[in-house]
C-alpha cells in the first residue's frame, strides 16, 4: 500500500479505496488521546457554536489542530461540516470550541479506517446533491451550502461553505446552495472532456426544496427572486440547455445533509455509507 504525503492507496480488482490512517493516528497519539470514549458522530446533533464562553488560554493548539484537521477532510467528507464549523473561530478560539475539537478527535480514533470507495465498474453517469442549512450560524445568522457530486456512483467532490450573504429565507439559501452546486458541475464535466469521459446529460441535481424546484422551473423573476437574480440565471440557463435536471429528493434522502448540519447517529451513518465511505478497503 503506497504512501504519498499522508494518503493511503489500496487498489484491488473492485477499485480503488484512498484513505489517511496514519496521517489521522499521528494527529491523535500528539494530542495525546488514549483510551478516551469514542462518540458515534463527529459533533453531538444539532450542536451549535456561540461565543459564551472564556477565550481559550493557549489559542496556538487550537489553530495548529484545526490545521491538521483541514488536510485530513481531503478523503473524509464525513466530517466537512465539522471542520468548516471549527475553522470559522481561528482568531478567536473559545474553551467551548477546543472541548467540541477534542469531542471531534474522539469521534475520529475510533474511525481511523474509514476511506472512500472508488469502483472499478465502467459507469461514467452523473449526478449532484445540493443543500443548505438556512441562517445556520447563530452569531452571523448566514446559512451553510453543501453539495456533492457522483461520478459512476463514486463520490468525487464536496464541499461545505458558509454563504456570503445572509439569505432571507431557507428557499433562498437552498436556491444559492444550486448555484454553487452548478458551477462545480460545470467544472467536473469541463474536466471530463479534457479526459475524453463520456457521461449521459441531463444530470441529475437533487434537491430537497419543492419552492427552489418551482423558481428554477418558472421563467418569470418576480420579487420574491430579484435579489438572487444571478443565481437564478445560472441554474436556469442550465435547466434550459439540458444540461441539468433538477430532482425532488425526501430530506431524510438528502446525501447533502450531512454536509450542512451534525446528524444523530442512524442518520450519519446511513448516508456516509452512501457517499462511498468503508472501514476496509476490498481486499486484492
Amino acid at each position: 500500500m503506497p504512501n504519498i504525503s499522508g494518503i493511503e492507496i489500496a487498489r484491488s480488482q473492485a477499485g480503488i479505496f484512498i484513505s489517511q490512517k496514519k496521517y489521522l493516528t499521528d494527529i491523535v497519539m500528539d494530542v495525546g488521546f488514549t483510551g478516551s470514549k469514542v462518540p458515534s458522530t463527529p459533533l453531538p446533533k444539532n450542536h451549535k457554536f456561540d461565543a459564551v464562553s472564556a477565550p481559550l488560554d493557549d489559542p496556538e493548539k487550537y489553530r495548529r489542530l484545526v490545521g491538521r484537521l483541514l488536510y485530513l477532510n481531503m478523503t473524509r467528507p464525513d466530517i466537512s461540516y465539522s471542520v468548516q464549523q471549527l475553522s470559522q473561530f481561528l482568531c478567536t478560539p473559545y474553551e467551548t470550541y477546543w472541548l467540541a475539537a477534542l469531542h471531534f478527535l474522539r469521534y475520529l480514533r475510533g474511525t481511523s479506517s474509514l476511506g472512500l470507495f472508488y469502483s472499478a465498474k465502467p459507469n461514467t453517469s452523473v449526478e449532484v446533491y445540493c443543500d443548505s442549512d438556512w441562517a445556520a450560524c447563530p452569531i452571523s445568522r448566514k446559512s451553510l451550502s453543501g453539495y456533492c457530486v457522483f461520478l459512476g456512483g463514486s463520490l468525487v467532490s464536496w464541499k461545505t461553505k458558509k454563504q456570503n450573504t445572509v439569505s432571507r429565507s431557507s428557499c433562498e439559501a437552498e436556491y444559492r446552495s444550486m448555484g454553487s452546486a452548478v458551477c462545480e458541475l460545470q467544472w467536473v464535466c469541463y474536466l471530463l472532456h479534457d479526459l475524453q469521459v463520456q457521461f449521459p446529460t441531463p444530470i441529475p441535481l437533487w434537491c430537497d426544496s419543492q419552492s427552489a424546484l418551482h423558481i428554477t422551473e418558472n421563467p418569470v423573476f418576480h420579487e420574491r427572486t430579484k435579489h438572487l437574480e444571478i443565481d437564478c440565471h445560472i441554474v436556469r440557463n442550465k435547466f434550459k440547455e439540458g444540461f441539468i435536471n433538477p430532482v425532488y429528493v425526501s430530506t431524510h434522502l438528502q446525501l447533502a445533509d450531512v454536509l450542512t448540519k451534525s446528524l444523530g447517529y442512524p442518520q450519519f451513518t446511513t448516508i456516509i455509507a452512501r457517499l462511498g465511505m468503508v472501514s476496509q478497503p476490498i481486499p486484492p
